[in-house]
């Protein structure tokens, strides 16, 4: 270890940290360096990142603010890092994670080495049998509103290293570059698309929510994703009381629940006959609801249980509409498949968890523009029964070319 620098930092974690940022890929921020200028140079880069940061003299560039669409209408401002912030963050993420890693809940899933949205989907599933009630309950604009003192005050709670903490405080004050050039100044917040966001508003909500739902509400268990969560009560009085505690929680920690996205749920079934207007919650791009199920006899019940949302099935029929298969009659269909392939796995792997068939209408809808590319590319079969027949002969004699297709979603013709 260089014994001239003030602070002890590796730079083998300077070359870890440039190999995760790479892995998660990612625009170029306000220098307009991509990841592949920025390796092009890569000895000479993390040598300065290295050099800045263990002399104590790095600051970060300000953070270039991207507007992006909101599901739910609107827009929601990611903040993008240079790549040499990135690998600088990353390092920073690399020493502190471990130390606060092992107080979070292990209900707190978003974000988090080893745990997944599915784990939190399986819990809660579990847990809306075994409870009657739900609070479902979202965090306005966590992100943007995180109070930078009292996240400081968390940070120093873990760790008394000078470095880490003088860091984490320059990224929280570095500034917005908004898209007309001008500098907004950040007073709350860290930005959603830093490397060390997550860890931070985990870290916040750990004490804002998980501890107090602990201290606060020991029977109550629940699943958090980042600022997305689910609390299972045994009465709608109960839940009605947690809300309005809640509300004043949050208020104390200078944070907002989101009144449209916030609601009381019952989890209705066969056996559970109570009259209330809400008896479906979305969580994590599923739909928690009444549905007709069958046991391992054959019987018919009805079963309060998650599957793909209508607003991410939505999503994914958009997505294959925005890949235009049809104007590109000059790929083969093998082309096709190996481009798109790697997306429905990706579908099916998350959204085929649970209740697999509601993912089948998205599998179907790929049928369906397959079927349009077919009646473009060849003259002979512009007709739609005849593309279609001509696709489920080809389907079911390779039958592995596609992934729906080897789940036997195959086209035919209606």
């Amino acid at each position: 270890m260089n014994k001239t620098k003030p602070y002890e930092i590796s730079k083998h974690a300077v070359l870890e940290a440039f190999r995760r940022v790479k892995a998660n890929k990612g625009a170029a921020g306000v220098d307009e360096e991509s990841l592949e200028e920025f390796e092009a140079k890569l000895k000479d880069n993390l040598y300065k990142i290295w050099n800045r940061m263990s002399s104590g003299s790095y600051f970060p560039p300000p953070v270039k603010a991207v507007e992006i669409p909101k599901k739910t209408g609107g827009q929601r401002v990611l903040g993008v890092p240079t790549v040499s912030d990135r690998v600088a963050q990353m390092v920073v993420k690399i020493y502190f994670e471990p130390t606060v890693e092992p107080y979070f809940h292990q209900d707190s899933y978003g974000y988090r080495p080893g745990k997944s949205a599915i784990d939190a989907l399986s819990i809660a599933r579990k847990r809306c049998w075994e409870y009657n009630w739900v609070l479902e309950f979202d965090i306005k604009g966590l992100f943007d509103n995180i109070d930078h003192e009292l996240l400081m005050k968390a940070v120093r709670k873990h760790t008394d290293n000078p470095w880490i903490i003088m860091y984490v405080e320059r990224w929280l004050k570095a500034p917005f570059q908004m898209t007309d050039g001008t500098q907004k100044e950040r007073r709350s917040g860290c930005p959603q698309g830093g490397v060390i966001s997550p860890v931070l508003a985990n870290l916040f909500l750990h004490y804002a929510f998980d501890k107090w739902m602990d201290r606060t509400y020991p029977g109550k268990p629940f699943e958090r994703y980042a600022d997305d969560g689910v609390v299972h009560c045994r009465t709608r009085e109960e839940a009605e009381e947690l809300y309005e505690s809640l509300k004043q929680r949050m208020r104390e920690c200078k944070l907002e629940i989101h009144p449209d996205k916030t609601r009381i749920v019952y989890c209705k079934d066969d056996d559970r006959r109570e009259n209330w207007e809400e008896t479906s919650f979305d969580f994590l791009g599923y739909t928690f609801r009444p549905r007709r199920s069958k046991n391992k006899y054959g019987k018919f019940f009805v079963n309060f249980t998650p599957a793909v949302s209508r607003k991410a099935s939505k999503n994914m029929r958009q997505t294959i509409h925005d890949w235009r298969m049809h104007l590109k009659p000059d790929k083969r269909l093998e082309d096709l498949a190996n481009k798109y392939n790697p997306v429905i796995r990706g579908w099916i792997q998350y959204y085929g968890h649970f209740y697999k068939s509601e993912l089948y209408t998205v599998l179907r809808h790929m049928n369906e523009a397959l079927v349009h590319w077919v009646r473009r590319k060849y003259k002979k079969l512009r007709y739609h029964k005849r593309a279609t027949n001509w696709l489920g002969k080809v389907a079911r004699r390779e039958t592995k070319l596609f992934v729906h297709w080897k789940m036997g979603i195959l086209p035919t013709a209606g």
